[in-house]
């Protein structure tokens, strides 16, 4: 009985708890908890791939040690993938690129991050947000690894080279490609609490 009031006790927050997800990589595995409160349209989106199985077999194609590592737009062949619309960005949510975070990757206008993300190596300050202007949006941060640093900064290690990605010449590509062979939701505390009782 005890037992039962601690978890009843406990299941309000939770309820709250932030979504988890795991991409299980051709390193190892890596555990992302996602922001949805800071960042409710950003996770809605990478969510929305998770879920779809887009981001199975996809690259981490452009690796930069001592700064990121970044995934999710081409299929292990190098061919871009298709996406959906282009989203707002978030960098205005406080949250900034410390070692460790997930961010959405763009072009050079600021709201046109799609499915491809980062994670940062180092806290990289100059991505921050600073203005709502070209250049002063910054990159916006949703999420964070809670399991598998290692495996990021082991990625991270990797040779690169110079290659082609869907015909255009891209540098910093791994030499051996990085894949994530799936991503999935891992299942909430909420959840495992119920099936606890």
């Amino acid at each position: 009985m005890r037992l039962a009031a601690v978890l009843i006790a406990l299941l309000p927050g939770l309820l709250w708890a932030n979504p988890l997800v795991r991409l299980e990589t051709t390193s190892g595995p890596i555990t992302v908890e996602l922001y949805e409160d800071k960042a409710p349209i950003s996770v809605a989106n990478f969510l929305h791939y998770v879920d779809s199985g887009y981001y199975d077999g996809t690259q981490f194609h452009r690796v930069i040690e001592n700064f990121m590592i970044q995934g999710g737009g081409f299929d292990k062949n190098g061919q871009r993938k298709e996406t959906r619309a282009a989203i707002q960005n978030e960098a205005d949510n406080g949250l900034r690129n410390l070692r460790g975070t997930l961010a959405m990757a763009r072009t050079s206008d600021p709201h046109s991050a799609t499915a491809q993300f980062f994670v940062n190596l180092v806290n990289n300050r100059n991505l921050d947000f600073t203005g709502r202007n070209k250049y002063g949006w910054g990159y916006a941060v949703f999420g964070k690894v809670t399991e598998g640093m290692n495996v990021v900064d082991n990625i991270a290690r990797e040779p690169t080279t110079s290659q082609r990605l869907s015909g255009m010449m891209a540098d910093d590509v791994p030499e051996a490609t990085v894949l994530i062979l799936k991503a999935y939701r891992l299942e909430a505390p909420a959840q495992q609490a119920e099936g606890a009782q």
